[in-house]
């Protein structure tokens, strides 16, 4: 089978974490190869997600790169083979691969965390204020290419509702809750949704109000979503551009604590309701 030339986030994340074994067992790719019996540039293609990679294979090469990790090894194995076609595939012509990555990262997350100062969560909001949203995109969006983007955002909003939902939680700065986006009924109705889905047992939502001295760095939006295992665990991030996905260990264990040090400086649920509610009453 020829290498594929567009893998997906996790097809990556698989090859990356072979990749951190072999480096862990001090190979080259060279010496990898003929290990297994097989050329460099097949190991280079397994370890980029271009190349599919069997259950059996993982099974042979964690054994070869002295990987006793049974977790970690059942955590890859579930990685590997043809998977189910996600919905987000059908929109791989026309949006940006990061999109979907972020799509495809939520879905098999087990948990997700997440930060916004100036923004909505994006798997909170309501319609209209997606809409209001992706209207400010530069450069604009058609009116038909809006309504693709809120279609998608919509549905990616589907995790928090299935048999089994992600478990959500998320950290707002008041700044968010006073944008204005879309105007009065917009942000009202968006408030009223925040304040909804947060007593549902499987969302945590609280709040930084004014005069907190924690913020994000730069203000962007952090999602933290936890894997299987916690080597798999993702950051992503979202930059005017583009979304920026980092699995180093060092990078998740500091995005780690800067959620912790927000979590810790927001205003218990009880009161971040209160806060969103009274925004409400002055909107």
């Amino acid at each position: 089978m020829p290498p594929s030339s567009t893998p997906t986030l996790r097809q990556q994340r698989l090859g990356a974490e072979l990749r951190k074994l072999r480096e862990r067992a001090g190979l080259s790719a060279t010496a990898a190869a003929a290990l297994f019996g097989v050329n460099q540039s097949r190991i280079s293609n397994i370890e980029s997600g271009r190349h599919p990679v069997s259950a059996d294979r993982v099974h042979a090469m964690a054994r070869g790169y002295n990987c006793f990790g049974e977790d970690l090894i059942e955590a890859l194995v579930a990685m590997t083979g043809k998977r189910p076609r996600g919905w987000w595939e059908e929109y791989r012509e026309t949006f940006p691969v990061g999109l979907l990555d972020l799509a495809e990262m939520e879905h098999h997350s087990t948990a997700i965390r997440v930060a916004v100062a100036i923004h909505m969560p994006g798997l909170l909001q309501t319609v209209d204020h997606a809409r209001a949203t992706i209207c400010q995109s530069v450069p604009a969006l058609r009116p038909h290419e809006v309504e693709h983007r809120v279609s998608f955002r919509i549905k990616r909003q589907a995790i928090l509702f299935r048999d089994e939902p992600v478990s959500y939680s998320v950290v707002i700065h008041e700044a968010a809750l006073r944008m204005g986006l879309g105007g009065p009924d917009t942000v009202r109705a968006q408030l009223a949704h925040l304040i909804e889905m947060s007593e549902h047992d499987h969302i945590s939502l609280v709040v930084i109000p004014f005069g907190s001295a924690s913020f994000t760095p730069s203000g962007q939006p952090i999602t933290y979503a936890y894997g299987s295992v916690p080597q798999l665990d993702t950051v992503e991030l979202d930059t005017d551009h583009s979304c920026e996905f980092l699995d180093a260990e060092a990078l998740l264990q500091w995005y780690r604590s800067v959620l912790d040090r927000m979590e810790g400086s927001a205003l218990k649920p009880d009161r971040s309701r209160d806060l969103i509610r009274r925004i409400a009453q002055e909107s």
